[in-house]
């Protein structure tokens, strides 16, 4: 095989990740271990089959035991979305208003009550549904109830019994309800409390990071197993959720099964160094006996994909649950040859093997339960020149380009929300995520996800250094034993970390390595090669280049856990934010408290550089220009790590973590994707740094230098780099040959001399070829004359004085396109062709009769540049149940070209 079929193969590969997920937009995939009788998701806020209603419990004057029974009415009792939390189905209820929009949710607004100042009875609510159960209650059958987490106490009573009760929010519990349901009509309520400890604002205590003495509030939060974000950070709103997201947060389900039951599936694999073509699988379920006499059971597994089949009988006394191994030693066929191994994106297949385990029982079946695995090996060490954690996946050094998750403030989750969220950080190209320890642990379809698309997950588990830790040891860990046994049979799962910046709760480390064994772990995310993060706030972007853009020192080597930036949104977004009034001139007020009372200088230094394009007029051109800036500081964050790639920059650096990509609340402080699901430029301008195949120039050095990130070499590939001034006249212009290493960079192969007469702004084209002369990656760029005069200025070429591009040309981009319908999900194929002129950042939107932004819908590419002659073709779908008027509006538009509008009526 040639290297450029190689190419051709590693380029394919990667399109269809991307383009397999597109197919799929109308409906998610989502992947049950087990069949579910019924999901107990509301019809309000989720169009489920359940209607649950809430009221206040201290408005419940019955017995608790009543509440479950006819005996207590609903008829006053007010629509509930579950899942959700109190607070949401309040706001959906109207009785306090939307807190992302404007001071709503400021505690001075005296708005919405305060879980804090109001008490734990303000939030402390009943649910009730009711469900029906068809057919006769079978004795040789169990039912159980499912919680999957809830926020914070709860307990379950069912037809008048309470059938059990949960605490900490990560705890998935299984309910045995056997006794207590009936067919016909049942009727569950179920009582939830908010957390022990809610905590409260504060502007100074006596630890946490230095200068951030706000985040976690007055550290009281942590004492809790719970989403300790809920008290305020300088992410979101630095005094909180005002119930600090109590409720019913994940699915109820029922289920039934034989009278043993099946959980918690587990494959350990052993790859055979150092070739990895052998793999011994070590498997693993859990069988439960929850009734009255001893049971003989038989067990059974089965890997369709390798014809691999096993079994073994145990015994189980009465309530025992009995964890059954089965071994490669005592089942050979348990030892696969040469396995398709699973690999994280541009590094391989993404395979996952199916697994199914069956429970016998006098002959019959009990119970049934499946589950996916993939076969690698995830390893790391500090055995590099700095010191630094590198991580390997199948004994190869993995350069991690990853992002930090915040969750969705007040937990309104969808699985719609969930695969929208992944489809934009697959197309950003990051590899690894970390669940951030100020969050929550996500849901099992976040891994599966991750799973089917190559990122690996680092994991948390719910402890920070601004926050203090867990009163009940026992808790958090009983919390911990059940999340890791959820989330361990994920190939995706990479690292175990017990705390964001702290230490460890006791016993944590014993228990992982217990249960599970197979990850690496360490106390907290800045320790064991691994440095303290920033920057965060907004920095002249020079500063990315000098690598002087924290005030902590040097940023850009080893690993960085959290290194990132704000991107405003777009218009749109903004006016869904707060009243017009507030928006232009921007209210500092309104505009800060969204994002942690102006933690990341929007309105301030963000604001200076969107004025240096010439002072913004109204809140439409500031929004435009603000997405230059944004554009330019994700490009050039991920470039400047592309650059110094393991051991091929100017330092040695292992890898990084984006903070943070996904909003988690409407703010002026956005990121890749604002909260309504609608992308900035940041996400096109990451998604073109971290293709797979890259060229890239730096502003200090005004070199060239091209990253490779797939795990093959490119040689006799073809780099051209071109400057044109203002009018679109090329003042520079070459052409070299190199080879591309392996998983390598080959850096400052061409340098760009500027003429000194050039325009004060000028472009920058960079285009890749492979030996074939097949386009394999290009890049443009804006730059400016401006003399970078230190990082308190704002100066540079990145930065200032680009106010002539209002000069630019008009572009004129003629404009085609064909639509279809294809698995629930309507795509536009769009061809565009731009004249003489530059088409400077050419933006695509796909709006209703109203005007607003139809969401989410998927652009291969928006806020680009197209040079004279340039065509570019773009794919836009967007899941059909979004499309329910008979035509919408697609628009061209941008900063220097005529808006074109037409019309696209739905067949």
């Amino acid at each position: 095989m040639t290297n450029s079929k190689q190419f051709s193969i590693y380029r394919i590969a990667f399109c269809l990740v991307f383009a397999l997920s597109m197919l799929t937009a109308g409906a998610q995939n989502v992947f049950n271990e087990r069949e579910y009788e019924q999901v107990l998701q509301s019809v309000d806020g989720h169009g489920g089959q359940f209607k649950w209603k809430m009221k206040k419990a201290g408005e419940v004057s019955a017995r608790s035991e009543d509440v479950s029974t006819q005996k207590v009415s609903t008829d006053d009792w007010m629509p509930a979305v579950i899942p959700g939390t109190v607070l949401n189905s309040l706001v959906y209820n109207k009785i306090y208003p939307e807190p992302y929009y404007g001071l709503n949710n400021m505690i001075q607004s005296g708005i919405i009550p305060d879980l804090n100042i109001a008490g734990r009875d303000f939030y402390t609510y009943w649910f009730r549904t009711e469900f029906e159960i068809a057919d006769a209650i079978s004795k040789e059958k169990c039912y159980w109830l499912q919680a999957d987490g809830i926020n914070y106490r709860a307990e379950f009573w069912l037809n008048g019994e309470m059938v059990g009760n949960v605490a900490g929010m990560f705890y998935q519990d299984q309910m045995d309800i056997t006794d207590y349901i009936h067919q016909g009509n049942n009727i569950l309520a179920v009582r939830v409390y908010p957390v022990d400890f809610p905590g409260s604002r504060t502007d100074f205590k006596l630890f946490g990071a230095k200068h951030e003495f706000s985040n976690g509030g007055n550290g009281e939060i942590g004492k809790n197993v719970t989403m300790l974000m809920t008290v305020g950070w300088d992410f979101n709103y630095l005094d909180g959720v005002r119930d600090r997201n109590t409720g019913i947060w994940k699915d109820l389900r029922i289920f039934s099964t034989g009278r043993v039951k099946l959980r918690h599936p587990f494959v350990k694999s052993d790859l055979r160094k150092p070739d990895y073509d052998l793999s011994r699988q070590t498997v693993s379920v859990e069988v439960s006996n929850p009734n009255f006499e001893s049971k003989k059971v038989r067990i059974t597994g089965e890997i369709p994909a390798r014809n691999i089949k096993f079994e073994k009988e145990v015994e189980l006394f009465r309530g025992e649950v009995q964890e059954v191994v089965f071994t490669p030693d005592e089942f050979p066929q348990l030892v696969i040859d040469h396995p398709d191994l699973w690999y994280p994106i541009n590094k391989g297949n993404h395979y996952l093997y199916d697994i199914k385990f069956t429970a016998y029982l006098d002959g019959k079946k009990s119970d049934e339960i499946a589950s996916r695995f993939g076969i690698r090996e995830i390893t790391s060490d500090t055995n590099t020149p700095d010191g630094s954690r590198q991580f390997y996946v199948n004994g190869k050094p993995l350069f991690i380009r990853g992002t930090n998750w915040i969750p969705e403030n007040m937990l309104r989750h969808s699985d719609e929300r969930m695969y929208a969220e992944f489809r934009y950080t697959a197309q950003a190209g990051y590899n690894m995520i970390r669940l951030w320890g100020g969050g929550i642990t996500e849901s099992d379809y976040f891994y599966q996800l991750c799973d089917e698309l190559g990122i690996l997950v680092w994991t948390e588990f719910w402890v920070t250094g601004d926050t203090k830790h867990p009163y009940d040891i026992g808790l958090h860990l009983k919390n911990a034993t059940s999340t890791i046994k959820r989330i361990r049979n994920h190939p995706s799962q990479a690292y175990y970390v017990c705390s964001n910046e702290s230490t460890e709760v006791p016993h944590i480390k014993d228990l992982i390595m217990r249960l599970d064994g197979t990850r690496g772990y360490q106390m907290q995310s800045e320790m064991a090669g691994i440095h303290d993060g920033s920057p965060y706030r907004t920095v002249n972007p020079m500063r990315y280049y000098e690598n002087t853009a924290s005030e902590r020192g040097s940023r850009i080597d080893g690993f960085n856990p959290e290194y990132g930036a704000a991107c405003i949104p777009t218009v749109e977004c903004l006016r869904e934010m707060m009243p017009e009034k507030d928006l232009w001139p921007p209210n500092r007020e309104v505009w800060d408290y969204s994002e942690g009372n102006g933690f990341y200088y929007m309105t301030t230094l963000y604001a200076d550089m969107i004025n240096e394009y010439g002072k913004a007029t109204n809140i439409e051109d500031f929004a435009e220009k603000g997405q230059f800036v944004g554009a330019l500081k994700y490009k050039a964050i991920a470039e400047v790590w592309n650059y110094n790639k393991l051991n091929f920059g100017d330092r040695y650096c292992s890898g990084y973590l984006f903070w943070y990509l996904n909003s988690p609340m409407r703010q002026v402080c956005g990121r890749m994707w604002d909260w309504s699901l609608e992308p900035t430029a940041a996400l096109y301008a990451t998604q073109n740094a971290n293709e797979p195949l890259h060229p890239q120039f730096d502003y200090i050095k005004n070199t060239v230098s091209v990253a490779n990130d797939y795990a093959t070499s490119f040689p006799n590939c073809r780099l051209t780099a071109e400057v044109y001034d203002l009018n679109m006249k090329r003042v520079f212009s070459r052409e070299i040959r190199l080879d591309m290493p392996a998983d390598g960079v080959a850096n400052d192969v061409i340098k760009i001399d500027f003429p000194a007469n050039i325009t004060p702004v000028h472009f920058i084209k960079l285009r890749l070829y492979d030996a074939d002369n097949h386009l394999a990656g290009d890049n443009f760029y804006w730059r400016s004359n401006s003399r970078y005069e230190g990082p308190t200025t704002v100066t540079g070429p990145t930065t200032a004085q680009f106010q002539t591009i209002n000069n630019l040309a008009k572009a004129n981009v003629k404009v085609s396109y064909k639509t279809h319908i294809e698995n629930d999900s309507h795509f536009i194929n769009l061809k565009l062709k731009n004249s003489a002129a530059l088409a400077f950042f050419t933006q695509i939107k796909w709006i209703d009769k109203q005007g607003n932004p139809v969401r989410p819908s998927y652009y291969s590419d928006n806020f680009f540049s197209m040079m004279p002659g340039e065509t570019k073709e773009i794919k836009i779908e967007t899941a059909m149940h979004h499309l329910t008027d008979k035509e919408y509006t697609l628009v061209i538009r941008g900063f220097n070209q005529k808006e074109q509008r037409f019309v696209v009526r739905m067949q």
